[in-house]
């Protein structure tokens, strides 16, 4: 359950995030043509306030960019 910054509020979750005319959503990558997606976005909001937050579920692939670029420098 996630909780509204401002005035923590519980937020409605797990909500998909669309480009207006578009059919498909929004992917992290890395910058680059021909990049693998690093995950899916959600996005939660606040049915009280409306502050909208976005973030990913599923972290392993930023968490193993992270530790090669880590091992790299």
């Amino acid at each position: 359950m996630r909780k509204c910054l401002r005035c923590h509020a519980e937020m409605a979750e797990n909500l998909d995030i669309k480009v207006q005319g578009g059919a498909y959503g929004i992917k992290v990558t890395q910058q680059g043509i021909f990049k693998d997606s690093l995950g899916k976005l959600n996005c939660a909001v606040c049915p009280e306030c409306g502050y909208i937050e976005i973030y990913m579920e599923d972290t392993d692939k930023i968490k193993k960019l992270m530790k090669k670029e880590n091992t790299v420098s």
